[in-house]
Order: structure tokens, then C-alpha cells, then sequence
């Protein structure tokens, strides 16, 4: 019985090895993904010959203005952190990880839902649509539930991870109101004024608040199944 108990725990040990290893890979290719959509879209934002910013650097850090390509930097930037080492708990690490899985989760779905029918996009700039807005959130929602880590997001982390899409809407408003220009119609101040653009945000933070929740739950009930996989078995 031992010579099992011990062969089981060898094959076990054996296979957490592998599921670590493809973990690692998965979240290295997430972070390439987002380090070419990113360099790809810079560039070819900055080339555009006309726009609301006069020069190519003006345009070019304009990109890091959207809600997108700060999700995808902090997916980008977690990511890489989960292929170098995987046993990472600190609190922002937790927080990090969390904001970026929702931000990104959001990112997909709105884009594609009430956004993408919007623009045509051609040449370099349909690439770094399709990664940014697709391949980045479908690499990283897949690698958090196939890899994790399990049990990062309890519900102390998910109300700190708030903190994202309520500074985004502040910093965002303040810009616009400095330089005239707004990433997105449901927070442009100049159009809508600021009491309509006040309950956009409010539903932001609602919907962001939602998912946030939502994957903090079903995150816990794979710790915990996880968990009960990883017990010996009795006898």
C-alpha cells in the first residue's frame, strides 16, 4: 500500500511539473502577444497623417490613453511576471492580476459588442486590432482558468482592484478637460457634459465591480476543487 501511496504521489508530483511548465509558456506567449500588438499599434498610430495631435510622439503616447491598452499592459506586464515565476502572492501582484483578467474580460466584449461595427480597419492596423481586442483577452482568460494561480482573488482583492477603472475615469476626465480630447464617446465631457458622462462611469465601475466579483467567486470554487483534487486518497 505505501509502495502505491508513494507511486501516486511521484505521478502527481510529476504531472503538476508539466501543468506548471505549460503554465509558465502560455503566460510568456501572452506577453509577447501584448508586447507586438502594442508596438504595432504605436506605430502605426503615430504614422497616421492626420488626427487630433499635431506630431508623431503626440499621437504615439496618446495610445497608453485607452482603457484597452492599459488592460493589455497589465495583462502583458502580469503575464510576464507568471512566466518568470509562478508562486507570486503579494497583495499587488493579487490586485494586478485580478484588474487585469476583468479589464481585458470587458475589453473583448464591449469592443466587440458595441464597438468594432464602428471602424474598418485595414493593413498594420486590423493586426493590432485582432491582438489587442481579440487574441490578448482570449490568451489570458484562458490561461487564468487553465493556469491560474487559484485562490489570488478573494473579495478584499476584488474591491481593490476597483480602484483601475475609477482612476482611469478621473485621470481620463481630467485630461480631457486639460487637452480637449476624450478616448472614448461615453466619457467625452464636450458632448455629452459631465452629469451624463458622471453616470457612464458610475456604470463602468458597476459593470467592472460585476465581473470583478463574478471571477473572485468562481476563482475560490476552483481553489477549493483544486484542493480537494490534490488530497491522497484514502486507505
Amino acid at each position: 500500500m505505501s509502495v502505491t501511496l508513494g507511486a501516486n504521489r511521484s505521478n502527481d508530483s510529476a504531472r503538476l511539473l508539466v501543468v506548471h511548465a505549460r503554465g509558465r509558456w502560455w503566460f510568456g506567449l501572452t506577453a509577447l502577444a501584448v508586447l507586438t500588438g502594442l508596438v504595432v499599434q504605436v506605430l502605426v498610430t503615430a504614422d497616421r497623417g492626420s488626427g487630433f495631435f499635431d506630431t508623431h510622439t503626440e499621437r504615439a503616447l496618446n495610445v497608453f490613453a485607452f482603457f484597452t491598452i492599459q488592460s493589455n499592459i497589465i495583462v502583458g506586464i502580469t503575464s510576464l511576471l507568471l512566466a518568470l515565476r509562478t508562486d507570486r502572492t503579494s497583495i499587488v501582484f493579487r490586485v494586478a492580476r485580478l484588474t487585469g483578467i476583468v479589464a481585458i474580460a470587458i475589453t473583448f466584449v464591449v469592443f466587440h459588442v458595441a464597438i468594432a461595427h464602428l471602424f474598418e480597419f485595414a493593413s498594420w492596423s486590423l493586426v493590432a486590432d485582432r491582438i489587442l481586442h481579440a487574441i490578448v483577452p482570449i490568451l489570458a482568460v484562458v490561461g487564468w482558468l487553465m493556469y491560474g494561480p487559484r485562490g489570488l482573488a478573494p473579495r478584499g482583492v476584488m474591491w481593490l482592484s476597483l480602484a483601475f477603472p475609477v482612476t482611469w475615469c478621473i485621470v481620463t476626465l481630467i485630461r480631457g478637460e486639460l487637452v480637449g480630447w476624450y478616448p472614448y464617446h461615453f466619457i467625452d465631457v464636450g458632448v455629452l457634459g459631465y452629469a451624463k458622462v458622471v453616470v457612464n462611469c458610475l456604470w463602468v465601475a458597476a459593470l467592472y465591480l460585476g465581473v470583478a466579483a463574478g471571477l473572485s467567486t468562481f476563482d475560490g470554487w476552483l481553489a477549493r476543487f483544486a484542493a480537494r483534487a490534490d488530497e491522497p486518497a484514502p486507505g
